[in-house]
């Protein structure tokens, strides 16, 4: 046990200690207010800073799929096309309005035989309409339709001369109901008019069809069986497949355009014709190289969707714009030629060509660009 005198000097060791701690509390509850709450609570953000913070977070997510995507199509475009990924005499060209109604001289048509010569073009699509909003064509739209097809047929053997009918389609646009019988009637009507004028078939561009519209797909069946009885083609112009699938849901929720059709409703619409011509431009692709990855995907895409015997073809923008839509440095022959062999492939599928839109926007640097591509 301590003695006496070590239980005192004990007393003491502990006295000094308590008095000690007392004065450090008090010391610590003397610190302002706000040094005070530091020692006691986790340090918050400002309101500014959680701002921010947040704000970042979404660009984030807003932008990390975006650059996602942009190395994905710069992915598509990488490489050397196929050495056999060329012309297969697939080809297509739109032609204006302008061969039909007297504007286009004898002189012209033959340049026009020439710049096609030596080429793949084994179609040409001529503007004969464009239809009236229910369906029906007026035939003072087209004077000289009978006569150009026979003077182009002479002037090109071999090139099928196509007739290029089209209009707007509601509801997004103030025209077409493709719902309506009585307008699928009219429009097979218009099909027969100008399979009687000697055209050797009929290419239908209406414009915007939905993804899903059952009036579409129940207008191509009635059309096909007129092209069919005639043992001519049916020919459509389709817009460009969801490059992700959902992605046209999203856009038009967003802006009520509907600019891509599914995989699915592309299908269907490709099983119902002869030949489908993929309209791949005013993508809104930004520089070169992603448009052209962007071809590349689309060719893909079409390809795994369009049935073997149907012709497959992926439009050329032979004309210049500088819009949103289409940025004319970006969106250029060169680069839908590359990125459309690039989705080719090696040993790809005979029936598949390439079509330029369109004949009067087209300069001698596209047409360089689509021969040097694709046809040496």
């Amino acid at each position: 046990m301590p003695t006496s005198g070590e239980r005192r000097s004990w007393r003491k060791v502990t006295g000094a200690l308590r008095a000690s701690g007392s004065r450090t509390l008090r010391s610590l509850r003397t610190l302002p207010g706000r040094a005070w709450r530091r020692r006691r609570e986790r340090p918050r953000w400002s309101r500014r800073r959680r701002v921010l913070t947040a704000l970042a977070a979404v660009a984030a997510l807003l932008v990390l799929p975006v650059v996602g995507a942009a190395a994905a199509l710069r992915w598509e475009y990488a490489g050397d096309p196929a050495v056999d990924a060329r012309t297969r005499g697939k080809d297509a060209l739109w032609l204006g309005h302008a061969w039909v109604d007297g504007r286009r001289s004898p002189a012209e048509l033959t340049a026009l035989a020439q710049r096609v010569r030596g080429t793949g073009i084994h179609d040409l699509y001529v503007h004969t309409g464009p239809l009236e909003h229910d369906g029906s064509l007026d035939p003072g739209l087209a004077p000289g339709a009978a006569d150009f097809v026979a003077r182009a047929r002479a002037a090109m053997p071999g090139v099928r001369i196509q007739s290029w009918l089209g209009d707007v389609v509601a509801p997004e646009k103030d025209g077409l109901h493709l719902d309506r019988a009585d307008v699928r009637d009219r429009v097979t009507a218009s099909a027969r008019q100008v399979l009687d004028l000697g055209f050797d078939g009929v290419h239908l561009d209406l414009e915007p069809v939905h993804s899903g519209s059952p009036g579409f797909l129940a207008l191509l069946d009635q059309v096909h069986a007129l092209t069919a009885a005639r043992a001519v083609p049916l020919s459509v112009a389709a817009p460009q497949i969801d490059p992700v699938p959902g992605l046209g849901r999203v856009t038009f929720a967003l802006s009520d355009h509907g600019k891509y059709w599914s995989a699915g409703y592309f299908a269907a619409a490709a099983r119902r014709v002869d030949q489908v011509a993929v309209m791949s431009y005013d993508t809104a692709m930004p520089v070169e190289a992603l448009y052209g990855g962007y071809v590349a995907r689309q060719t893909e895409l079409a390809l795994a969707n369009t049935p073997a015997g149907v012709d497959l073809l992926m439009g050329l923008p032979a004309y210049w714009a500088d819009t949103s839509a289409h940025r004319g440095d970006a969106e250029t022959v060169r680069a839908a030629v590359r990125g459309a062999r690039l989705g080719l492939g090696p040993g790809g599928r005979r029936n598949f060509g390439l079509a330029l839109y369109v004949d009067f926007a087209a300069t001698p640097d596209h047409w360089a660009a689509y021969r040097d591509g694709w046809c040496n």
